[in-house]
């Protein structure tokens, strides 16, 4: 399956540039990835109407044999600017690095780690690898929070800090040197200018309206405060903190509960297995026997006991909000006929069910499917995230159908079903 080519931009000591990025594909039994230039250079450009210029005349680059290139020049200038998930500030990592180590802090890093890996690896570029080598840190940050908590967690992110201040520049000479800004075809870089000025000020214009139809919405948010009070979620669930969930899967329905403590999400179980049951009233049943759940990771939330006299007491009903039913039925199917077939909800709550076990468990094998660098990372993103400067992905998905159902099915190997 031809993986697709994504426009990029890279934040360097010379300025943001764009280019293009194929993130790995596989072609007659071979993983290949590539960037746009030829032999040693790196075409990047100062803006996305000298990249769409470019790629409307070039007849010779390292990209010209890749399966989808013949979509490319066709595209207009908006459709070749990069979007946030695909803007990597390099020169900015030193800031980044000097924060706390947070969700947010770690997941932009990783994000530009693994573009500059990815520019390592292409381009051979060995000096860039040794300082990545340099400390176990670089190589965690797919990992997300977890590995950074704890004293040996502070350990790891000062030793990566350490690294960054002492040899990111290493990084950045290395990749500054091999940008090469290719001269463009005057009357074709006039019309491109053209287009992508008339988008910005179309979109600037959009802009201006949604401001001013954000001033009006925020008077009437004003008045309304105390309407929004009463609806604010209330119950014993809500009281308490911990929400009842349902699982539909190909076979049948599963209910059990999550929380989530300092943001990081909980399952009733342990050890990564998750206790579910295949009915509301069997789950409440068995919630009222309280030396069950002794060892249960939830046991340690403060409200918990509170949920264990209401089950004794037989008051206890498991009650499921739609934000809290997971569908994971018919998905692999609706991924194989492609990205019009997927219902973005039902994806956004999958992918959250997915990603939340796999953070419980400790398991990064969800969040490294799941990134824009692998197929079904990019396809989940392009429907979660629409934007019509993105190329969409290209049939056939059975690559993505395939790693969507492994994820499943790992997933539904933790459900313990009682």
């Amino acid at each position: 399956m031809a993986q697709d080519i994504v426009p990029i931009e890279l934040g360097l000591p010379q300025g943001d540039l764009v280019t293009l990025w194929a993130p790995r594909w596989r072609e007659d039994g071979e993983e290949w990835e590539a960037f746009l230039g030829d032999g040693d250079d790196l075409y990047a450009f100062p803006d996305a109407a000298h990249l769409a210029a470019y790629v409307r005349t070039a007849e010779q680059h390292d990209l010209i044999d890749h399966p989808a290139w013949s979509a490319v020049p066709a595209l207009n200038v908006p459709e070749l600017i990069p979007d946030d998930d695909h803007s990597y500030d390099l020169v900015g990592v030193p800031e980044l690095v000097a924060e706390d180590p947070d969700s947010w802090t770690i997941s932009e890093l990783a994000e530009i780690v693994g573009i500059v890996r990815s520019l390592a690896d292409v381009c051979e570029l060995d000096e860039v690898h040794e300082v990545l080598d340099a400390t176990e840190g670089f190589s965690l940050l797919e990992q997300g929070r977890l590995p950074f908590t704890g004293r040996e967690g502070e350990r790891l992110w000062t030793d990566l800090s350490e690294a960054v201040s002492e040899k990111w520049d290493i990084v950045l000479d290395a990749i500054d040197g091999l940008i090469t800004v290719p001269e463009v075809d005057a009357t074709v870089l006039e019309q491109t200018a053209e287009e992508l000025a008339a988008f910005l000020e179309e979109s600037a214009e959009s802009e201006a309206g949604v401001d001013t139809e954000a001033e009006e919405l925020d008077e009437e948010l004003t008045a309304a405060d105390d309407d929004e009070e009463d609806e604010a979620p209330t119950g014993f669930w809500a009281e308490v903190g911990i929400d009842p969930i349902k699982i539909i899967t190909n076979e049948r329905e599963y209910y059990t509960l999550r929380c989530y403590l300092d943001d990081e999400p909980v399952f009733l179980g342990r050890d990564g297995r998750i206790d579910v049951w295949t009915s509301p009233k069997a789950l409440a049943r068995k919630l009222a026997d309280a030396n069950e759940f002794a060892e249960a990771d939830l046991a340690e939330v403060s409200t918990w006991d509170d949920v264990l006299a209401s089950a004794t007491a037989g008051e206890l009903e498991i009650e499921v909000d739609a934000d809290n039913t997971y569908v994971l039925a018919g998905l692999a199917e609706d991924i194989a006929d492609g990205t019009d077939s997927i219902d973005p909800t039902q994806l956004e709550l999958a992918v959250e069910l997915l990603t939340d076990a796999a953070d419980w468990a400790g398991d990064e094998s969800v969040g490294n499917a799941l990134s824009t660098s692998e197929s079904l990372g990019w396809l989940v993103s392009f429907v979660l995230r629409p934007d019509p400067n993105r190329l969409a992905p290209s049939a056939p998905f059975d690559g993505e159908q395939s790693e969507w159902r492994k994820l499943v099915e790992s997933f539904e190997a933790r459900l313990e079903v009682h």
